[in-house]
């Protein structure tokens, strides 16, 4: 990430290097650690594209440091739950149709022409697509997370906020560090980096890492016991670090490859007394959120290949600016293996759903900055941003359906299963689809600043964008795999992509649309500093989402290849960063509401049985709510950590498309995953004892009852998870080993529930587990 070579910016930067040693908290409150005087350490971040100390930046923002994910056990975007209070996470099957809500909003969809409403980006690069963003944190040095829209200085898919991720570099002298971590359950990563000067003003860091798990979920099909919702990632990262002094480089290329058995979907309640034979779940009885098992004859899986480079560059211009270049390419495969109907085989009138799908995506983009003295009473920056996204699917569904079968009827089960090897009264509808999606972004964006007296300074900023995006897509209608005459199926269904022309298609197996749109979108902010502790800071922000289309397997025109308009949204803010007792005590807090207008929401309908996803413009929904945070430093080296994020996130009016057959999310409705109030408490403490140091931390968070759902379906009840960890390491911190305990009182949940129950996501840490991790450095 680029940073600023003024000698106040500069100053500032130095402290960065403290993020090594720092504890941190959610929301506001920032990294604590003892310094010469004892206190909070100052966290620098670059929230507006400029290193600021975070204490001085009118946004609300979580900085999360290196030590502070790994003393909490994050290894994923999936973790930031666990320290941020205003994050959820919706784990879909494959970690393409996984996404990230903030403050109760986000967009959940399985169209590939549709972009998530919270960003991610990596050193500078704003990635295209959720998925891509839920590959393991390998060296990050921090985390920024920005609550709100953010579209002003980081572009259209930043409406409901963004995650900034910030890799380690390289060091001017060598280290070397290497970890290991072991879990119950046969859970094992490792990582290992090393880094130092190569020439001068060159330096690089390399880092590799692998990580495995058997899973969390057992499969009895077949009379065998496999551990399922599992995974095995591993990848490489090299660094390269040159400054000449008055400029500096950055080069970066890594590669991220990940073969998940995730994730099962468990079968939380009855369905009925022969499907549940059929299951033969043990106990015969199906337990909710402690169900763990399943009966699949197809296991769901996920492998994901990633690569990508990246370089940035710093130069100082015109005497008193500085120049900012970063462009990056990405390269990201995911295939898909479902299994939908989540049986051990087809039955008369329960038919078998199995999907296999690839998503490729490459993206380039670019984007150049000019950023003035943030010294002077009056300083700005501008730039312009070029980005581009090419994304293919290909999905074929398969289905086996049976209204009789010349199989007997199952003696134990009560259910007669369809017989395979019979093709007059067993049918196999299918039907393969192809999509083609190009997606364009340009925007040119400016933001200033005016320090009016030393205690009140003014801010805006404006981003003008222009999106071109347009999809090709190609679906015969479904036929009989044995014979290939048209047959319908669970999702299959018996209409070409292109529609039939009675109901105003063309006719064919293709459907195609373009839709190209401006927008205007900014940020205006009032900053009061009465003293040098406290800031209070005013906002209002006009935030921007672009056009998409409903793109997926059983898209059908003309209702699908109608464009889904851009989401606006009106953000306001008021917050407090402040400090007391000389630095040993933070308090901050904000208040918010935002009302987004055209919202881009997934609705579910059903097609010949199965459940199927339409995304529309729903209306407009709103958010508000506030979030306050504690940061405490009693004595040296004990951190009091404490934060609460109350959001309601509601339906506003909602607008229901009686063509796609969406269902009415009723005025008042909350919005998926967006639990009401969010709560952590945590304390961490570090004591030298003379031959060995001790560390203990501890966080307890709780989650109130949330929908799965757009309408209040798929109730997840309220939960709290209590996570602890102890430590031992030499007096300079070289070999430590901690002693680690996820869930200690083995509260079970849920993290989706689809089917009213019929279908539970069950996380990893829905049950106690321990661990060790043992790391070694050299520096």
């Amino acid at each position: 990430m680029a940073f600023t070579k003024h000698p106040s910016v500069r100053a500032l930067a130095l402290s960065a290097t403290a993020l090594s040693l720092g504890f941190s908290a959610p929301a506001f409150a920032q990294d604590a650690t003892q310094e010469n005087t004892g206190g909070i350490t100052e966290i620098v971040v670059t929230a507006q594209k400029v290193a600021e100390n975070v204490q001085d930046v009118p946004i609300a923002i979580t900085a999360i440091t290196a030590d502070r994910l790994e003393s909490s056990g994050v290894t994923s975007l999936e973790g930031l739950t666990q320290l941020v209070p205003s994050v959820t996470f919706r784990k879909g099957t494959t970690s393409a149709n996984s996404a990230i809500v903030m403050r109760g909003v986000g967009t959940i969809t399985f169209s590939v022409a549709a972009e998530p409403s919270v960003s991610t980006v990596v050193d500078g690069v704003v990635l295209s697509r959720s998925g891509q963003a839920f590959m393991d944190l390998v060296d990050a040095e921090r985390l920024e997370v920005l609550r709100g829209p953010q579209g002003t200085l980081f572009g259209k898919n930043a409406s409901a906020g963004l995650v900034n991720i910030i890799s380690k570099g390289g060091t001017d002298s060598f280290e070397a560090e290497a970890r290991a971590d072991i879990f119950e359950g046969d859970e094992y990563r490792l990582r290992a980096a090393i880094s130092g000067p190569l020439a001068e003003g060159l330096t690089g860091r390399i880092t590799g890492f692998y990580g495995s798990f058997d899973g969390n979920i057992t499969n009895i099909n077949g009379g065998r016991r496999n551990q399922i919702n599992g995974y095995e990632h591993y990848g490489a990262r090299g660094i390269l670090d040159y400054d000449t002094g008055g400029s500096s480089f950055r080069f970066i290329a890594d590669y991220f490859e990940a073969d998940d058995d995730c994730c099962a979907d468990v079968t939380g309640v009855s369905r009925g007394a022969v499907l549940d034979a059929e299951l033969g779940l043990p106990g015969g009885v199906a337990r909710g959120v402690n169900q763990r098992f399943v009966n699949h004859n197809l296991v769901t899986r996920t492998l994901d290949k990633q690569w990508s480079l990246t370089a940035s560059g710093d130069f100082d211009v015109f005497t008193s600016h500085v120049l900012s270049v970063v462009a990056g390419y990405r390269n990201w495969e995911n295939i898909e293996i479902r299994e939908g109907d989540f049986l051990p085989r087809a039955l008369v009138g329960t038919g078998e759903l199995h999907d296999n799908g690839a998503v490729r995506t490459e993206q380039l983009s670019l984007e150049v900055r000019l950023a003035s003295d943030q010294s002077q009473p009056f300083f700005y920056q501008v730039g312009g941003f070029l980005w581009g996204s090419d994304n293919e699917q290909d999905f074929t569904r398969r289905n086996i359906t049976c209204n009789s079968s010349t199989l007997p009827v199952d003696p134990i089960t009560g259910g007669q299963p369809c017989n395979v090897n019979d093709t007059v009264n067993t049918l196999f509808p299918t039907a393969t689809s192809f999509s083609d999606v190009k997606s364009r972004n340009y925007a040119i964006f400016g933001q200033a600043t005016y320090r009016l007296t030393e205690q009140l300074a003014v801010i805006g900023g404006l981003r003008y964008t222009w999106d071109d995006l347009e999809f090709t897509h190609t679906r015969a209608p479904g036929v009989n795999a044995t014979t290939g005459l048209p047959a319908t199926g669970p999702g299959v269904s018996g209409a070409p992509a292109g529609g039939t022309i009675a109901t105003g298609g063309n006719g064919t197996n293709t459907s195609a649309g373009s839709s190209s749109n401006g927008n205007l979108s900014g940020r205006a902010a009032l900053q009061f500093k009465p003293s040098e502790d406290v800031m209070l800071y005013g906002s209002y922000t006009r935030g921007y989402k672009g056009p998409a289309f409903n793109v997926f397997f059983n898209h059908t025109a003309p209702t699908n290849a109608i464009p889904i308009d851009e989401e606006t949204s009106d953000a306001f803010e008021i917050g407090i960063k402040s400090q007391f007792l000389d630095n040993r005590v933070q308090v901050n807090a904000s208040a918010f509401t935002v009302t987004y207008d055209g919202f881009q929401a997934n609705n579910f309908v059903l097609l010949n049985g199965a459940v199927v996803s339409n995304l529309t413009n729903a209306g407009s929904v709103k958010s508000e709510g506030f979030e306050i945070d504690l940061l405490a430093v009693p004595v040296d080296g004990w951190t009091l950590r404490a934060s609460g994020a109350y959001a309601d996130a509601r339906v506003k009016r909602f607008n229901p498309n009686p063509a796609t057959n969406a269902p009415d999310a009723r005025n008042g409705t909350q919005l998926p995953l967006a639990p009401k109030f969010t709560w952590t408490i945590g304390s961490s403490y570090e004591r030298d004892l003379g031959a060995v140091k001790v560390y203990l931390d501890t966080d307890f968070r709780h989650v109130s009852r949330q929908f799965s759902d757009l309408g209040e379906s798929g109730p997840i009840e309220a939960y709290g998870i209590w996570n602890g960890s102890v430590g031992f390491s030499d007096p300079e911190d070289n070999y430590r080993i901690s002693f680690l305990a996820r869930n200690i009182t083995d509260k079970a949940y849920a993290l989706l529930n689809v089917s009213a129950g019929q279908r539970l996501q069950i996380p990893r840490d829905a049950d106690r587990y321990f661990g060790v991790s043992l790391r070694a450095r050299l520096r």
